[in-house]
């Protein structure tokens, strides 16, 4: 990308930013148009076990929130759930507990506005959300929002057909230091960015019980793709003025005809000519790593040492130095306003807090929520394209283009503020 180029661009996002600002609604958003204000958000919960008992207590903190209704197969987590509303003093939601489609039931009798996903197995997670937007509800789901490419283009379609939102619930987006690099990022700290490494590194032991991997099968994969790579995607501008356009993975201990594998590693690279590694690690003995390394013509962040090293600003001797300063000048404003409240609040450091804070705060003012379906569809066909990939000898699988062009003129998401 050669300095005329990048100014070219620059300008081009810049004029479309403030296009997007006057045009209000009309944004890239799965054709979303008209998305009134609410003074209330009414919320269906599908899904109570671990993961949904999380989101419910967020949500019940949250103000402007009304839980209507919750749905599981398990008839006691359903219980579960109802008494978590009425202990926070509010009205007793709907119980649904009639089978495994029961979620059908919800989305097409209760008057809501959003139907929020967390079930799993995750075969469910399309089915529910496609379900939600038929019945005239938006709707957001846990990750990933699909195991197949196909499932991916049946979101994308169906929210392009009924003008409903389909957010994918990556937390990890929300994470102090992925805000704190995105914003050090918009104001060329680093300079051009060049590549990205990131990982779901997290020994799990059981997988099938967890519920990460594909169809409660063992795959030689990147089976968890969206925890590493949505951050990385909003830093690229993915389908903001820059898209993925193919990869490359291969598999640690898989062999010929094998159907599992210890470590998967994939190659991503950019139009816009940037790479991303990504890696899958759950089967082996080691400690939790998302690694989030960030690296541009002017310097370098690796989340895993905490570490930074600009050049012209840090030490002279090429050496790392830490975040401190870097935190005080760059924060993000949305962690300056919330971050104390997040973390009393959210799990995962906060991050659970933040993303079902912006989501409510987007549908209460008529907003554009942060993501859409169309970063739901690209974070998650990762898992079938590396597979391909895998199968393949390492051959080269082309991303699809889930917006149909439009990622050219849609401009990057801002610095989210409060």
């Amino acid at each position: 990308m050669n300095e005329q180029y990048d100014r070219k661009r620059f300008l081009k996002v810049g004029a479309a930013t403030t296009a997007a600002w006057a045009m209000g609604r009309e944004t890239f958003a799965g054709g979303v148009s008209d998305v009134k204000p609410m003074e209330k958000v009414r919320v269906g919960l599908v899904g109570v076990g671990a993961r949904g008992t999380v989101l419910l207590k967020v949500l019940l903190d949250l103000e402007g929130v009304e839980v209507k209704a919750v749905c599981d197969v398990i008839g006691d987590r359903v219980v579960k759930g109802q008494k978590l509303v009425t202990a926070a003093g509010k009205a007793q939601p709907t119980g649904y507990s009639r089978g495994e489609t029961d979620f059908r039931r919800l989305c097409e009798t209760e008057d809501l506005d959003l139907v929020i996903n967390a079930v799993r197995p995750w075969k469910w997670h399309v089915p529910i959300c496609v379900a939600a937007m038929n019945a005239g509800k938006h709707t957001a789901t846990e990750v990933p929002a699909s195991e197949t490419i196909e499932g991916c283009w049946q979101l994308v379609e169906t929210a392009e057909k009924t003008h409903k939102y389909c957010v994918i619930l990556e937390n990890c987006c929300y994470f102090r230091n992925v805000m704190l690099v995105h914003n050090m990022l918009r104001q060329g700290v680093f300079g051009e960015l060049r590549h990205c490494e990131a990982g779901y590194q997290h020994y799990v032991g059981d997988l099938a019980t967890l519920g990460r991997v594909r169809d409660d099968k063992v795959r030689p994969a990147n089976a968890y793709p969206t925890h590493p790579l949505g951050p990385v995607a909003q830093w690229l501008d993915i389908n903001r003025g820059n898209r993925f356009d193919y990869l490359v993975s291969m598999s640690a201990g898989a062999t010929r005809g094998s159907q599992d594998a210890d470590i998967n590693t994939s190659l991503l690279r950019t139009v816009n000519g940037q790479t991303v590694t990504l890696y899958y690690d759950t089967k082996l003995p080691r400690p939790y790593d998302l690694i989030y390394r960030v690296q541009g013509t002017k310097g370098i962040y690796s989340a895993t040492l905490e570490q930074i090293y600009i050049e012209g600003r840090s030490p002279k001797s090429v050496t790392w130095e830490p975040m401190d300063a870097y935190y005080k000048e760059f924060e993000n404003p949305l962690w300056k306003a919330w971050g104390e409240k997040a973390l009393s609040q959210g799990g995962h450091g906060g991050a659970d807090w933040m993303e079902l804070y912006r989501l409510i705060k987007a549908l209460r003012t008529g907003a554009v929520p942060d993501i859409d379906v169309y970063d739901a569809a690209t974070w998650s066909c990762i898992t079938e394209l590396s597979e391909k990939s895998v199968a393949t000898r390492s051959r080269p699988q082309d991303f699809p283009d889930f917006t149909k062009g439009r990622w050219k003129t849609t401009p990057p998401i801002g610095i989210i503020g409060v």
